[in-house]
């Protein structure tokens, strides 16, 4: 005769009691498939199926079909109006528009998002950007004054141009600002019709890869370090935490499978979305404008709460509690499972000035990425494969000031006897050429 004991007995009828979910539970996500520091919590997921690899299947998950829905969107701000609306249960985005966020559903009486893991930063902010048409006579922000600015309202960049007047002394009210997606901002500075276009990475460089405008301004200049991340709705993470530990594993995944190989990860990236892979391994290459990094830091908490402070200031937004919002639980117990250690509270976080001493690369078509020793050995070499006829995909330089990779052909130089260094703008390059002439890529290759 089968007997058994008091605590058995109860386990099974806590087993019997916990209701099991549905047959089928759907999971939607905003992302940004022009927007490259949002991709490991995104277009990577989506492209290489990480989710579905970590979704749980057993305990109340036993015989759980899961319906993914993806949905693209332009920028942060309209992936927060559908969270709202109960129309998406995760979004990935920029620092402002994560403030932004959390801001607005604190400001309800019954919802709440939970800031859940972060993409990557890059520490002086680069990935920001202003540029102008190619012909404009614009090279200066100051020069901006009284004209007309396009942005995505909302997003980082918008946050950018705060910080940009600011500290340069420039009215806000002094510029006419409108809201431009990223695809409208492109058309507007490759038809001349706006004085220039603030955007997000890689909004800028992806302008000048296509030759149609040039930067003016980049973030590095806030020196306030450039954040991306994602949320999810507080209603969805308390009734799933498990799927929300899952979409952070993913997202730990994605981070190092670009990491492993930008090279490879750009290729393919490339595929999904309608950035060229030389701007995407801008970003993604090592000493490249992103440093990829899930952990929530107690550094980069503290900078979202400086940009609060700034959109509060200038743009009215609502208070925001940040020990109900950065909710790191889910992403900790990521860690664990994956048998990985969480170390937020002792995290160091990558200087972009590590970069100067970098070697200079050239990717040259059908044969990828070569590295050299220096910047002079680098135009040596392009000069031979412009010579022979070489297709050049792309040419990256450190900027010898900052150490941000830039592109090649977009750089100044100076060339002190055998020495070459490279500089992001003419002034950074006159400031360190004691009197030698300051050259362009193609003046540098002609003197090579």
């Amino acid at each position: 005769m089968l007997r058994l004991s008091l605590c058995a007995i109860t386990a099974i009828s806590v087993i019997a009691a916990a209701p099991a979910f549905s047959k089928t539970i759907t999971i939607s996500i905003g992302y940004q498939s022009m927007c490259t520091d949002t991709y490991p919590a995104g277009t990577v997921l989506k492209g290489l199926g990480l989710l579905q690899k970590y979704l749980p299947h057993t305990g109340k998950y036993a015989g759980v079909k899961y319906r993914i829905i993806w949905r693209d969107y332009s920028s942060g701000a309209p992936i927060t109006n559908m969270m709202m609306a109960g129309k998406l249960d995760f979004g990935t985005m920029g620092d402002y528009p994560l403030v932004v966020n959390g801001s607005k559903f604190q400001q309800t009486s019954t919802k709440k998002s939970y800031l859940i893991t972060m993409t990557g930063y890059n520490l002086d902010g680069a990935g920001n950007g202003i540029v102008v048409p190619t012909k404009s006579n614009i090279t200066d922000v100051s020069q901006l004054e009284g004209q007309t600015i396009s942005t995505p309202i909302g997003s980082s960049s918008w946050g950018m141009l705060y910080e940009m007047a600011a500290d340069n002394h420039i009215p806000f009210s002094s510029f006419h600002v409108v809201n431009q997606s990223p695809m409208a901002g492109i058309a507007a500075i490759t038809a001349g019709k706006i004085a220039a276009h603030a955007d997000f990475c890689p909004i800028s460089e992806y302008v000048e890869y296509k030759k149609v405008g040039r930067m003016i301004y980049n973030g590095m200049a806030t020196n306030v370090p450039y954040l991306h991340g994602a949320v999810v709705t507080a209603s969805f993470a308390d009734k799933y935490p498990a799927i929300v530990v899952a979409y952070d594993k993913a997202v730990i995944d994605a981070d190092q499978w670009i990491s492993n190989n930008p090279y490879q990860a750009s290729k393919m990236i490339a595929k999904w979305t309608m950035m060229p892979k030389e701007v995407l391994y801008l970003y993604f290459s090592h000493g490249g404008y992103l440093t990829l990094d899930p952990e929530i830091t107690q550094k980069w908490i503290k900078t979202l709460q400086y940009d609060h402070q700034i959109l509060a200031k200038n743009a009215s937004i609502p208070p925001l509690n940040f020990n109900e919002w950065v909710n790191p639980k889910y992403q900790e117990t990521a860690y664990k499972q994956l048998g990985l250690k969480y170390g937020a509270a002792n995290k160091v976080v990558y200087n972009p000035k590590e970069n100067v001493d970098l070697p200079p690369e050239i990717w040259v078509q059908g044969s990828g990425i070569q590295k050299y020793s220096s910047v002079g050995s680098m135009l040596m070499a392009a000069k031979a494969d412009i010579k022979a006829h070489k297709k050049i995909d792309a040419t990256y330089v450190y900027d010898h000031t900052t150490g941000l990779k830039l592109f090649g052909n977009y750089a100044y130089y100076v060339k002190i006897g055998n020495n070459y260094t490279a500089y992001m703008t003419v002034a950074g390059a006159k400031s360190n050429a004691h009197g030698t002439p300051v050259y362009s890529y193609k003046q540098i290759i002609s003197a090579t």
